[in-house]
């Protein structure tokens, strides 16, 4: 029976670092590659929310005007 929770396949990637970082990535992870993928899920979890966010900007905008303009649903229920 398979294990529930098996790691994702890795795929070997040549990448070009400044030896300084590895330097120091190596004094405090012995696992530099985890170091990178953590990194990269980073960077691309806020490429994904930057670009939902000009995707979205327009119909934001707009929402945001009309709360503004017209209250919001539970105003009357809010006691702050």
């Amino acid at each position: 029976m398979p294990s529930a929770r098996r790691k994702p396949r890795k795929v070997p990637t040549n990448v070009s670092v400044r030896p300084e970082l590895v330097s120091e990535a190596r004094s405090r992870s012995p696992n530099i590659s985890e170091i990178v993928v953590h990194a990269l899920e980073q960077a691309l979890r806020e490429r994904r929310r930057q670009g939902w966010l000009a995707e979205n900007r327009e119909p934001i905008d707009q929402y945001n005007q009309r709360a503004t303009k017209r209250g919001m649903f539970s105003d009357s229920w809010r006691r702050f």
